[in-house]
C-alpha cells in the first residue's frame, strides 16, 4: 500500500510539474516542445494508473474483503398497515322524488279561466294553481237543483197524502228515490265542478309555468305546462354493471361528487334494484341526499360505491409489484451485519384501488419497502438509501 501511495505522490507531482510547465511556456515557449513533454505526462500517468490496477488486483488475492462493494442508491418507505378500501368508480345521475308534472284532476282539461301561480314561485301541496272553465258544470248544477226543488216537493205531498192514508206506499217510495237519485247527481256535479280546480300535488318550486288564461290547459308530461319541483328530496341514481350483484346491497356506503357546484357527500344505498336490464347488463341503485339549494334534478354525478373493506391491511404503490416466472414480488431493503441488503419478497395480491395494491401474505408491517430504484435490484444487492420516511 506505502508503494500505492508513493505512486499517487509521483502522479501529483507530475500533474503540477505539468501546470507549472504550462506556465512558463505561456511566457513564449516553443508549441512543439509543450505538445511533446504532454505526451510523456500522459505515458507517466499510464504507467501509475495500470500499476494501481495492478496492486488492487494481487491485493483483492490475497484479501478478497478488500475488494470495493458497488451499491444501489433505493428510496425506501416503511411498511404500515392501514384501512384499506376499494371502491366502484361510476357515474349518476341526480333525480327528484317530488317532480310533479301537474295535469288536470279531470283527465280532459279545459281552458283556463285564471292562473294563480307564476314561475319561481313556493307553493305547498294543495294549494290552488289554476281555475278551468266550469260554465257546463254549474249550469247543469243550477238544473239539477231545481230538480231538486221539485223532487222535495212531490216528496212532501206524497208524505202527506200517506198520512192520510191516501194513496200507496209504492208512491211515497218512488218519490224518495227521486230526491235520493237527484241529491247523487248534484254531489257528482259538484265533484266535476271541483275539479276544475287544479291543484299542486307537491310542495316545492313552480319550475315551469307555461300557461295562460283562455289557453287550454291538458298537462302533457312531455312538454309540460305546469312543473312543480321539491329539492329537498333528492337521490342520485346510478347503473351498477351485474358483476357487482354480490358485493353492492343496501346499507352499501356511498360517496357522491357534484364536480359542476363542487361538493362531495356521504351516503348509503337505500334502494337497490332487485332486476338486471337484459340490454346494459346492469341494475339501478339509489342513494339519498341531502337537501341543498345548489342541487338540480338531472345534474351529472361521479358516485364511487365502497364494494370491499379490510381493517390493517397491508397495502404497496401499485407501480413497486414486479412480476417473474414465479409470480409476483416485491423489493425490501434488510440491515445484515449493518449493511442494507435488497431483498425479493413473493407476495400474494388482493384488491387495487387506485395507485394502492392489497398485499395478502408476503410482506409485513416494519419492513422497508423499496419504492424507488427498484428496477434492477437483484436479491442480495447492497443498497444506500436516499431518503427515509
Amino acid at each position: 500500500m506505502r508503494k500505492i501511495v508513493n505512486i499517487c505522490s509521483l502522479s501529483a507531482f507530475l500533474f503540477l510539474a505539468s501546470c507549472g510547465a504550462k506556465s512558463d511556456s505561456g511566457k513564449g515557449g516553443d508549441v512543439a516542445a509543450k505538445k511533446a513533454k504532454l505526451e510523456e505526462l500522459k505515458k507517466e500517468q499510464q504507467k501509475i494508473t495500470d500499476e494501481i490496477t495492478a496492486l488492487e488486483a494481487e491485493i483483492v488475492k490475497i484479501d478478497p474483503s478488500a475488494k470495493p462493494e458497488k451499491t444501489k442508491l433505493v428510496t425506501v418507505s416503511d411498511v404500515k398497515a392501514e384501512n384499506f378500501i376499494h371502491y366502484i368508480d361510476l357515474q349518476g345521475t341526480v333525480t327528484s322524488d317530488d317532480i310533479s308534472y301537474v295535469a288536470p284532476r279531470n283527465g280532459q282539461g279545459g281552458l283556463v279561466k285564471a292562473v294563480y301561480v307564476k314561475q319561481g314561485d313556493n307553493v305547498k301541496k294543495g294549494q290552488l294553481l289554476l281555475k278551468l272553465d266550469d260554465a257546463i258544470y254549474q249550469k247543469n248544477l243550477q238544473q239539477a237543483q231545481t230538480q231538486l226543488k221539485y223532487a222535495e216537493d212531490l216528496l212532501r205531498r206524497q208524505k202527506n197524502l200517506w198520512n192520510q192514508q191516501i194513496g200507496t206506499e209504492l208512491q211515497l217510495v218512488q218519490a224518495q228515490q227521486n230526491v235520493d237519485q237527484v241529491n247523487d247527481q248534484i254531489a257528482t256535479l259538484k265533484e266535476q265542478m271541483s275539479m276544475a280546480n287544479v291543484i299542486a300535488d307537491v310542495s316545492g318550486v313552480a319550475d315551469v309555468v307555461n300557461i295562460r288564461v283562455g289557453e287550454f290547459f291538458s298537462g302533457n308530461a312531455m312538454n309540460p305546462q305546469i312543473r312543480i319541483v321539491n329539492n329537498s328530496r333528492l337521490k342520485v341514481t346510478t347503473q351498477v354493471p351485474e358483476n357487482y350483484v354480490e358485493n353492492v346491497n343496501n346499507g352499501s356506503n356511498v360517496i357522491v361528487n357534484l364536480p359542476d357546484i363542487n361538493k362531495t357527500f356521504n351516503s348509503k344505498i337505500s334502494v337497490s334494484g332487485k332486476v338486471i336490464d337484459p340490454n346494459s347488463r346492469s341494475f339501478y341503485v339509489d342513494a339519498k341526499l341531502p337537501a341543498d339549494n345548489n342541487l338540480r334534478p338531472n345534474q351529472v354525478a361521479l358516485v364511487k360505491i365502497q364494494d370491499y373493506a379490510a381493517s390493517n391491511a397491508i397495502t404497496a404503490p401499485v407501480n413497486t409489484l414486479q412480476t417473474d416466472e414465479k409470480g409476483k414480488f416485491v423489493m425490501v431493503a434488510v440491515n445484515e451485519g449493518g449493511k442494507l441488503v435488497a431483498k425479493k419478497r413473493p407476495v400474494e395480491i388482493g384488491q387495487l384501488y387506485g395507485d394502492k395494491i392489497e398485499i395478502k401474505s408476503g410482506l409485513q408491517a416494519g419492513e422497508q419497502l423499496i419504492t424507488y430504484g427498484y428496477q434492477g435490484v437483484y436479491d442480495g444487492q447492497l443498497l444506500t438509501t436516499a431518503a427515509q420516511q
